[in-house]
């Protein structure tokens, strides 16, 4: 007797959101606050169209400090969703960690929760997966995921030495390691 069939994984590209998708301004929650980083819904129109399944995993501890509500987070998602729909892109999923990092949960980067998360409720490849951050935390989740490439964009907060070493490539934004991709 058959089991039933499986669905195919599909390989994702997860992204941090500040310093990768729009420019790092500090707890950015408002609108009028949200700025794409250069190019950035172009790489991500690229990438969706070669097939990757494109996943944001963002630590949002402003909501657990107090500095703006879940409600806030929610509007700011949405605005961000409906302008990559403008480009083209959509998103297959925006998972986000609301807690302080004195908080020990097991979603804030550089746990892996929202990326095996989404991998589960999605059906996604770890394995064949890539995460974009501009932080170390962001390429420590890529690797606790058991994600294939960890890449570091430099279009956020400066990048230590830490940081780079734990990298598999370095690039300047997210725009640049797509523009790499085609250079394969």
């Amino acid at each position: 007797m058959a089991g039933p069939e499986r669905t195919a994984l599909r390989k994702a590209v997860f992204l941090d959101r500040d310093g990768v998708v729009n420019v790092d301004r500090g707890y950015v929650h408002r609108v009028e606050d949200f700025e794409f980083i250069a190019d950035t819904p172009q790489a991500l129109s690229r990438l969706q169209r070669a097939g990757w399944a494109l996943v944001v995993v963002t630590n949002q501890s402003g909501i657990g400090r107090g500095r703006f509500g879940e409600t806030d987070y929610q509007r700011l998602s949405a605005h961000m969703r409906s302008e990559l729909q403008r480009s083209g892109v959509e998103l297959d999923a925006v998972l986000h960690c609301p807690h302080r990092p004195d908080e020990g949960c097991n979603c804030r980067k550089p746990a892996p929760g929202m990326l095996l998360s989404a991998a589960a409720e999605a059906g996604l490849d770890l394995p064949a997966s890539v995460m974009v951050g501009d932080k170390l935390a962001d390429l420590q989740a890529g690797r606790a995921a058991g994600v294939a490439r960890c890449v570091l964009v430099l279009s956020g907060k400066p990048a230590g030495a830490a940081a780079r070493a734990a990298a598999d490539e370095v690039h300047a934004t997210l725009a640049h390691w797509v523009d790499s991709l085609a250079d394969d």
